[in-house]
């Protein structure tokens, strides 16, 4: 784009290719000048193909192996210069305007350190199978469940870099960390009530195989920057796993 861009956007990926070119597509299609890196891993899928297709409307690429997902979106936005940043994993996607509405939203808000709308979770081809439980930020309520839905954030490059970034010692709850040390350093984020992006459920998906791990990084977080640990983190695991394995068995019929 011609125009200076106002938002740096990393997609990490890894082995994703079937659905990259609908995540890229998602983010040029939005109506707003941006910077798009893609840091993959080493992917021995058809991933190299897609990058090499829109490499002319990338900032930057790569494909190596790496330390991890948090490691690979924190390079990729030291690599950028816009003054709002966000990632969006290669199998996730925007709707149309979404980015540009956080962006607004953002912009209006300039105490805020980043800006969340709500999302729908979806199917790998990205048929919608029901919307991401999301609200306006209350500590409490966020200390019993992660109501922030990552694809569907952005967030002041200012406020990324006075935090360092991702915490890379994190698998799975990388992105919970962050909204809980943009809260306690700069106060609350800014919440749009419009959808703006869908996150991608699959047999393939990192959250869905790795539960346990998920869970015990989020009880570690909730310690930390809550104080002590909700009545709900004693009960939802079981729940949690019986869930999943109905949402694998569901996605091999499909």
């Amino acid at each position: 784009m011609n125009s200076k861009p106002l938002i740096t956007v990393v997609v990490p990926s890894y082995n994703q290719g079937r659905f990259l070119e609908c995540n890229l597509e998602s983010i040029f299609a939005q109506d707003i000048p941006v910077e798009v890196f893609v840091i993959d891993g080493g992917s021995d899928d058809c991933s190299l193909e897609i990058i090499k297709k829109y490499e002319h409307k990338l900032a930057g690429w790569r494909s190596h192996p790496d330390n991890g997902q948090s490691a690979a979106i924190n390079e990729g936005v030291k690599l950028g210069t816009a003054p709002y940043v966000c990632w969006l994993n290669s199998d996730d996607f925007f709707y149309p305007n979404g980015l540009k509405a956080l962006l607004l939203k953002l912009e209006a808000a300039p105490l805020s350190p980043f800006a969340y709308g709500r999302c729908w979770t979806t199917d790998s081809l990205g048929r919608q199978l029901a919307k991401y439980l999301t609200l306006p930020f209350i500590p409490y309520l966020f200390a019993n469940y992660c109501f922030i839905c990552q694809p569907g954030t952005l967030i002041r490059r200012s406020s990324w870099e006075q935090n360092e970034g991702l915490n890379e010692q994190l698998q799975m709850a990388m992105d919970y960390d962050l909204w809980w040390r943009l809260f306690k350093s700069s106060g609350k984020p800014i919440y749009i009530d419009h959808i703006v992006a869908a996150t991608r459920t699959h047999n393939d998906a990192k959250t869905l195989n790795n539960i346990d791990v998920h869970y015990l990084e989020s009880k570690k977080l909730v310690r930390r920057y809550w104080g002590r640990l909700p009545l709900k983190w004693y009960l939802s695991l079981p729940l949690m796993k019986i869930i999943r394995r109905i949402e694998k068995i569901s996605y091999r019929k499909n």
